[in-house]
């Protein structure tokens, strides 16, 4: 395993070399994370069985920082994700990017490194390394959404991305060093987490461990862009629609989603780790929902749409129960692939016809029907429609919560009005991108490419059969699921007819009216009075006013 990590490594230095054969460049690169798929693939049926793949390499013993390589069901189930969606969007971009495009070789390199850190994030077992391959998924991240490096808009996001989730990270690397002086210095992830279920760690030393759980919160909920951190995921949309179709759809904001699922057995039962979850989380899922609803640019609806999901699977791995964490990986599962679909499809649609506005397009589901009904495929799955992979995570989370206590029924009540909205603007979506609208005449279609339709239909399909196939998929996330306390049931297209199904049924019909009002409502909002860009747009200018200052003040020459 360890020796797929040199060969990201090998293919991000060799990129520039490789990519001046023009954009066919991509697919050579793509065979980089296609042997790691493959490596996964090949460990699956190990990972089915409950059996962790570890390894144990010395690095700097004296500074206790250890290579530990642990995969199990979780490591498995993100690795899959990491690299097959990956290496889809690399093929993707052999398309995407017009052959006189300029720093093809930069991007085919930063993307090849970005990949090989999230692939090192998920399978350390030790929280110093993890937090290396974190903040290398920062940097590359940083270099990615500001591609393009000309256009002001770029480089202002991805200041603002980099700014965001290293004041996170940072925050994170303090509660790191305080769990693993608590833990005996040893650092391991997994030995982290068994020290809590056990309740050894933090013993008798006071509000120390609630302190640090807030710290390495922080850190998963500006890299998952949780409120009040949500704000940078959407102005990161700046970048190419490859970088967004995997950075934020399978890979760099499922880092802090991955850590939260992976403490949460051991870290959910602290008050503190419940308040920020429930707080972030569904505040996160309503905020995200409302305002995807009244965006008028492609890419921004899935942006927020994004934000919003977020919220409502950290919400749920974290909840700290078996059966909801379940529903949360089967979310993780499906959200990965169908909004990196729409995402790729939001790229089709603005090469060919020269917008993202929805309000310019029209009619182009007559002249793109493939791509219509892919596109509609990973809508569906998105808004919760059976048989999709998204249908069976929201059934299963309703079905966990509904009939438990206070803290339970008010958590089934928010996921379902997050869920209305998630119809709405999804609805909003397809619609803005396909249909035809009555004064609007349409654009004829541009350049188009068998090669990108073809990917976003593996992608659309995967979710269709994930849906389809929910119970044997289920066999592997319960491994990780029955680390939590409670009982996790089962994953499946039928539960019979219940509480779960016509809650199912009602979110779908105020999904549809919200979708039918959404001008008048959107149009009589009103604008919430406090936002976060605004005061980190504050807080920056602060900073640079007190810079001068100091500078001043101690730089008298």
């Amino acid at each position: 395993m360890l020796a797929l990590l040199p060969l990201f490594v090998l293919g991000a230095l060799s990129a520039p070399l490789v990519m001046r054969r023009g954009r066919s460049g991509f697919a050579i690169l793509a065979l980089i994370p296609a042997v790691a798929f493959a490596w996964f693939v090949l460990h699956l049926p190990a990972a089915f069985s409950g059996k962790v793949y570890t390894m144990a390499v010395a690095w700097v013993p004296q500074l206790v920082l250890r290579f530990d390589v642990r995969i199990d069901a979780l490591s498995a189930v993100m690795g899959l994700l990491v690299t097959g969606v990956g290496t889809l969007v690399l093929i993707y971009s052999t398309r995407y990017f017009s052959e006189t495009a300029a720093h093809l070789g930069r991007f085919g390199g930063v993307f090849v490194a970005f990949s090989g850190a999230m692939l090192g994030l998920v399978i350390s077992d030790s929280t110093l390394m993890m937090y290396t391959f974190w903040e290398l998924t920062t940097v590359f991240s940083f270099l990615l959404i500001g591609h393009y490096s000309d256009r002001a808009t770029s480089r202002r996001s991805a200041r603002q991305a980099i700014l965001v989730t290293t004041f996170g990270g940072l925050a994170m690397l303090v509660g790191i060093v305080m769990l693993g002086e608590m833990e005996g210095g040893s650092y391991s992830l997994s030995g982290l987490v068994s020290a809590a279920q056990d309740g050894l760690l933090g013993a008798g030393q006071g509000a120390l461990l609630p302190a640090a759980t807030v710290l390495v919160l922080m850190g998963a909920v500006s890299k998952s862009a949780l409120i009040p951190f949500h704000f940078w995921l959407p102005a990161a949309m700046a970048a190419p629609t490859p970088v967004s179709a995997f950075l934020h759809a399978a890979a760099m904001v499922k880092a802090g989603v991955y850590l939260v699922a992976r403490l949460a057995p051991g870290f959910a039962s602290i008050p503190e780790w419940r308040y920020v979850i429930l707080f972030t989380g569904i505040g996160t899922m309503l905020v995200g929902g409302y305002r995807a609803l009244k965006q008028v640019d492609l890419k921004l609806v899935l942006a927020f749409g994004t934000v919003s999901q977020l919220g409502l699977i950290t919400l749920l791995v974290g909840y700290g129960d078996a059966g909801v964490a379940l529903a949360g990986l089967m979310m993780l599962s499906a959200h990965a692939l169908f909004k990196s679909a729409l995402f790729l499809t939001v790229g089709v649609v603005d090469v060919a016809f020269g917008t993202r506005d929805l309000r310019e397009l029209s009619g182009v589901g007559k002249q793109m029907p493939f791509v219509a009904v892919m596109a509609g495929l990973a809508t569906a799955s998105m808004m919760g429609l059976p048989p999709l992979a998204g249908f069976v995570a929201k059934e299963a989370a309703l079905e966990a919560l509904i009939g438990g206590d206070a803290i339970d029924t008010a958590t089934w009540i928010f996921i379902a009005l997050g869920s209305a909205l998630t119809v709405a603007y999804s609805l909003r979506f397809w619609w803005g991108s396909f249909m035809s609208k009555p004064g609007v005449e349409p654009i004829p279609a541009g350049r188009r490419s068998r090669v990108t339709y073809t990917v976003i239909g593996i992608l659309a399909i995967a979710s269709l059969l994930l849906g389809i196939l929910s119970s044997w998929w289920g066999h592997l996330l319960e491994h990780h699921a029955a680390r939590y306390p409670g009982h996790f049931g089962h994953l499946a297209l039928w539960h019979g007819f219940g509480p779960p199904l016509l809650i199912t049924v009602a979110v779908l019909a105020a999904g549809f009216v919200l979708f039918a009002l959404r001008e008048p409502l959107t149009r009589r909002a009103r604008q919430f009075p406090i936002r976060a860009e605004s005061f980190y747009n504050v807080t920056i200018r602060g900073l640079e006013r007190l810079s001068g200052i100091v500078t001043g003040a101690t730089q008298v020459g």
